[in-house]
């Protein structure tokens, strides 16, 4: 089975060898279903566990290499076709089956928790919706995503019943495998050019796979009209919804403009102060986007002085900040104006609920005790029944 020779006399004679790299494709995909839980096993436990895959995998494939050389010829039925199960003495197929069920239902998991991933990373880079991550550990890349799950479940319902037997499936895995992998070379690529690495290891490195990949490609191309338009027509939806919100988020973006929060310091004094302006709250609070003290959205100065002035005792502006480790929890606060005008900057981890309702109450509170702010109504008929 190590003899390449039978491999390349087949591509060589056969006029519909071209069409069979598609299936052969279809041993590379062990290696894709490894990586993709790189962020939740570790790098290192990767490594090391994949000189086990290659091993068995190798092992594995030159045993059914073997009984479909020694059998060549022979007429077997097609419900007995299987060289993996065939390759298993007898006593051992039910072990076997359970081993592959196994097999499966981890390397389905894989493919969970690795959409799982990308989904919260696209949350991360502002290409997909804002949807609940919740993290069951301390390891930012242990998470899971409730509305990715259900939508794996309905896509999985569908898909056994579009194809019903597994063999269907061949096209359309193997064409997204293909897509998969050449994307994967392309950002590589693009990484490769952004860490300046010389331009010919770049170019070598692109124009090898792209060959290789490309030619497996336009191999799985064939099998489109028999199950790979699902994977076409399941990407380009996911492709549609990062797009529109991207672009979304852009235009967006567009109209958002920061102003310096020191140029409205006096007229927040006033209007504070004001007493011909009807009072809005005694406490108004805003969520800020700016990072920077010194700086605030031009939206929030509209609302408060110009779309309907709005007269309160104290202005706060609280902004978030989501930290990398799980349990932070600290905040700054900053008087920009004394008694009149409040930031405070929260530093939460990934796991910390954004229950900000509560998170500020808890500062008001604290600075209340500290003698920092007063907080006791401004109206007379009230206190003094207090």
């Amino acid at each position: 089975a190590f003899n390449p020779y039978y491999a390349i006399h087949l591509l060589v004679t056969n006029q519909l060898a071209f069409l069979i790299l598609g299936g052969v494709f279809l041993c590379t995909t062990g290696a894709e279903a490894l990586y993709s839980d790189l962020g939740h096993c570790g790098r290192n436990n990767i490594r090391i566990s994949w000189i086990f895959v290659k091993l068995t995998l190798i092992l594995n494939y030159l045993g059914q290499g073997v009984w479909i050389l020694q059998n060549s010829g022979t007429y077997i039925p097609g419900a007995k076709m299987n060289p993996f199960f065939q390759i298993v003495p007898g006593h051992f197929q039910v072990p076997m089956v359970i081993l592959a069920t196994m097999a499966a239902v981890i390397a389905s998991q894989a493919l969970i928790s690795g959409s799982f991933t990308l989904i919260a990373e696209a949350v991360r880079l502002n290409l997909w919706p804002k949807i609940r991550i919740v993290y069951p550990s301390v390891s930012k890349g242990q998470l899971y995503v409730p509305s990715i799950n259900w939508m794996l479940w309905i896509g999985c319902c569908g898909i056994v019943l579009l194809f019903q037997k597994a063999e269907r499936m061949d096209a359309a895995y193997g064409l997204s495998i293909t897509i998969a992998m050449l994307m994967t070379t392309i950002l590589v690529s693009f990484y490769l050019r952004s860490k300046r690495f010389p331009k010919y290891l770049i170019a070598t490195f692109f124009f090898t796979y792209v060959i290789i990949e490309g030619t497996f490609l336009i191999s799985n191309l064939t099998k489109f009209l028999h199950g790979g338009w699902v994977t076409v027509m399941i990407g380009s939806l996911l492709f549609t919804i990062m797009w529109s919100w991207f672009v979304a988020r852009k235009i967006k973006n567009r109209f958002v403009k920061y102003v310096e929060i020191e140029d409205y310091y006096q007229i927040l004094t006033e209007l504070s102060s004001d007493e011909s302006v009807p009072k809005y709250s005694s406490q108004l609070v805003y969520l800020t986007s700016a990072n920077f003290k010194t700086e605030i959205e031009s939206k929030i100065i509209y609302s408060i002085i110009q779309k309907e002035p709005k007269r309160a005792d104290v202005y706060w502006l609280v902004h978030v900040d989501v930290m990398d480790e799980p349990y932070t929890l600290d905040y700054k606060v900053e008087f920009l104006i004394p008694g009149k005008l409040i930031r405070i900057d929260f530093r939460l981890g990934f796991r910390i609920e954004q229950r900000v309702n509560l998170l500020y109450r808890k500062v008001v509170e604290e600075l209340v005790k500290n003698g920092e702010i007063d907080i006791t109504s401004q109206y007379t008929s009230l206190n003094k029944h207090k």
